[in-house]
């Protein structure tokens, strides 16, 4: 694969997405601590980051750092349609943008330059369009790879912009702590730091073998081209979605069985209706928990066929949290989701006969179902069991 010699690679990150369009959409809050969620942060602005406010962070421990905080209820069809305008804006500068997520990009700009001049000047430019016609900062890095493109965006926060040319790439990465790169999650780093190894530079000096050796063969691959800016990446505007998923917190209360049965059958739900929006199916159902002490488990399920039919998506859900409740009942639990994998991009979905006396097919059901909720809304049609219940929210996410 061929990576064009010249930084022609923007990373666009708009700047604590959530807490910006709250502070557009009120002036009032601008300049203050802004924490948006209650039970659990879902964003926090800078001011209230000094104060070591972070994503995910209980409600009640964020306001005993910051006091001063403004909280407020999270708006998702706001976040939604700005992701939607910001996004415009991004496809007005190039063809060519790979969405990572609703509030970040990679665009190409490598053919621009005779248009639109060179990509400073199209950074420039993307910032004070995305500023003038939605209203919110945003950072830009850019560079010859969409790995140090990425870091340079971090490194630029907030609302900046930062260019790594090519003869000093190393020179801008060698000096950064290891968790700059990509997949270094807490553990990996507490691992390197373990063997003395705190910066990128460290990790440069060291063979893949030895690497694979600290922290295994596909980390330590990675961690040895990372560290030398090897990324043959390109632009990918044909990216598809691996998996559909959702998932929700349930605070530190002890919940029953039959509390989790209902947010299992409504996140289940609000999968399978999307990944049927997007005609897609899949075969592999996954299970995501968090304890009370913040630890995390995975447990999956391979189905026999690829399906995006509620029924046996749901009846797989329901056997893998049957085999955790041993656990969920020693650790507590604080955070449910599913994600559907193993995707199928056509929508392929084989049918069986009920020769077995087992469970109808439901696809002609799940269909007549979509088809009202589209007309009237999700609302108008739901499951008895989910009636006066709190469905709990929905994060905006990418098309499927």
């Amino acid at each position: 694969m061929f990576v064009s010699g010249r930084a022609t690679i923007l990373h666009a990150d708009l700047d604590s997405f959530y807490a910006s369009v709250e502070q557009r959409d009120d002036p009032t809050l601008r300049g203050r601590p802004v924490i948006v969620g209650g039970g659990v942060v879902l964003a926090a602005n800078y001011e209230a980051k000094a104060y070591g406010v972070r994503t995910a962070m209980g409600g009640h421990q964020a306001r005993r750092l910051c006091p001063a905080a403004v909280v407020v209820p999270p708006r998702m069809s706001a976040y939604s349609q700005a992701s939607d305008d910001v996004f415009a804006v991004f496809r007005d500068t190039t063809p060519l943008v790979e969405p990572l997520s609703v509030d970040e990009a990679f665009l190409d700009v490598a053919g621009l330059q005779r248009l639109a001049g060179d990509p400073v000047q199209i950074g420039a430019r993307l910032r004070d369009e995305v500023r003038d016609r939605v209203g919110l900062p945003i950072t830009v890095g850019i560079a010859r790879t969409k790995f140090l493109a990425k870091v340079a965006s971090q490194e630029a926060k907030p609302d900046g912009l930062l260019l790594v040319p090519p003869e000093r790439e190393l020179e801008f990465l060698h000096p950064l702590p290891v968790r700059r790169l990509w997949g270094v999650g807490p553990k990996t780093a507490d691992k390197l730091h373990g063997y003395g190894i705190d910066t990128v530079a460290q990790v440069a000096e060291l063979g893949e073998s030895m690497l694979a050796s600290m922290v295994g063969p596909a980390m330590g691959r990675q961690l040895y081209s990372l560290s030398r800016n090897i990324d043959r990446r390109r632009v990918d505007t044909g990216r598809r979605r691996r998996s559909v998923g959702a998932q929700r917190a349930l605070g530190r209360r002890r919940i029953t069985p039959a509390e989790l049965d209902t947010v299992v059958i409504g996140l289940v739900e609000r999968i399978t209706r999307r990944m049927r929006s997007a005609q897609r199916t899949g075969r592999t159902v996954v299970l995501r928990l968090r304890f009370d002490d913040f630890t995390r488990v995975t447990r999956s399920h391979t189905m026999a066929r690829a399906t995006g039919s509620t029924a046996p998506i749901l009846a797989a859900a329901r056997d893998l949290v049957a085999a955790a409740e041993p656990l969920i009942a020693e650790r507590g639990i604080t955070l449910i989701g599913f994600a559907v994998s193993n995707i199928d991009p056509d929508g392929a979905q084989q049918l069986e006969l009920p020769l077995d006396g087992g469970r109808v097919e439901t696809l002609d059901l799940d269909a007549a179902v979509d088809r009202v909720r589209r007309r009237y809304g999700n609302a108008v049609l739901t499951r008895g069991v989910l009636i006066g219940r709190d469905p709990g929210l929905e994060m905006p996410h990418l098309p499927d």
